[in-house]
């Protein structure tokens, strides 16, 4: 599974969804340009301890995600999609795409992508939910229609028993 973010503006999401990735052996794919620096100094500010064990690539611009993953199913969540999330079969190398906290995925670039647009349900009056809130609640439906494949599914006492 992946994640894609194209442009993210708040280190704290991005590590959010780093760790939800890290914790779902998904892959994240940052579309520069990004809103704050990876160094390791911004890392450790966001709390990203766990960065280095991460599967993270960063890339230019959309184009350059593209050539480098060509055929890529993508799915992109926005809140302009006709569908909602849960009623898409995820294939387990898709790959879901999140646009930027202030404005989300550009129009130019989900025009081309209308059949594989989709949305979160919410309230009319909200504008969005949060960035790293969104990737995990499409995320774990991805993965839950994957029968959450090569993940722990059974949880154990520390001290008791059940």
């Amino acid at each position: 599974m992946n994640v894609v973010l194209h442009q993210p503006e708040m280190p704290a999401n991005t590590g959010n969804i780093g760790r939800t990735c890290t914790a779902t052996g998904t892959r994240l794919h940052l579309i520069c340009p990004l809103g704050f620096r990876l160094d390791e100094k911004s890392l450790k500010r966001a709390g990203l301890d766990y960065w280095k064990e991460l599967d993270v690539t960063v890339y230019d611009n959309f184009e350059d995600f593209l050539e480098k993953n060509p055929g890529a199913k993508i799915y992109m969540a926005t809140t302009k999609a006709e569908q909602v999330y849960t009623e898409v079969e995820y294939e387990p190398d898709c790959f879901l795409m999140f646009g930027k906290e202030s404005a989300g995925i550009p129009e130019e670039i989900l025009v081309n992508y209308k059949e594989t647009a989709i949305r979160i349900p919410m309230n009319e009056e909200i504008r969005s939910l949060n960035l790293s809130n969104s990737v995990a609640i499409v995320l774990y439906e991805a993965l839950r229609q994957q029968n959450f494949a090569g993940m722990q599914r059974e949880g154990k006492l520390h001290r008791l028993h059940w």
